[in-house]
């Protein structure tokens, strides 16, 4: 059965005060998951709020850690341990300041360009060589330190964007499950225009 489940992680930090983050657009992708899956986060496993359900046969775990950013990486290798699954089959949501808004990619290896939870996923898990679906926040205008940036909340006027790059990246780690890497990368890469 492992060969047709897959656990999909969206990144960001816990509590309400950080749910509108430009950080926590990873989280917010995997709650769009779950409407979209029709399921609800039960339970708490591995420091994470997880939710399962089966989309075309196939088996699909969605995690959002509850450790802050920067220790993502304690509740993905337990997730990670936990369901036995390879690598190939996890797929990691983050937010990503080198890409203007509205742009997703996803990669099937890489570093973390860093990016602080992606930084304790690879260091925790000891490789790099797991897909992940990036998702442009953009850069910080003016001097704006990078950390005070991704700590704001979207404006209204990012937020129909935002809304769409969010639908875009589901239907891309739907694709993902379904028709693999490959399929999901030339069909999704780059931005909505």
């Amino acid at each position: 059965m492992t060969e047709h489940s897959f656990l999909i992680v969206g990144l960001g930090n816990p509590g309400r005060e950080y749910r509108e983050n430009r950080h926590n657009i990873g989280s917010m992708l995997i709650d769009r998951l779950a409407v979209k899956l029709n399921v609800r986060f039960t339970r708490l496993q591995s420091k994470a709020l997880v939710a399962s359900a089966v989309y075309n046969e196939r088996k699909i775990i969605l995690a959002k850690p509850q450790t802050f950013m920067n220790l993502s990486g304690q509740s993905v290798q337990g997730l990670v341990r936990f369901y036995k699954l390879p690598l190939t089959n996890f797929l990691i949501a983050h937010d990503d300041l080198d890409l203007p808004p509205g742009t997703i990619r996803i990669r099937p290896d890489g570093g973390s360009a860093g990016q602080k939870g992606m930084e304790s996923i690879i260091e925790r898990l000891g490789t790099d060589e797991f897909p992940r679906l990036r998702l442009g926040i953009g850069r910080p205008p003016g001097r704006m330190e990078a950390p005070d940036y991704v700590l704001q909340d979207f404006s209204a006027g990012e937020m129909t964007g935002i809304s769409e790059m969010l639908n875009r990246a589901v239907d891309a780690a739907l694709t993902w499950v379904i028709d693999g890497l490959n399929s999901a990368m030339n069909k999704y890469n780059g931005s909505s225009e």
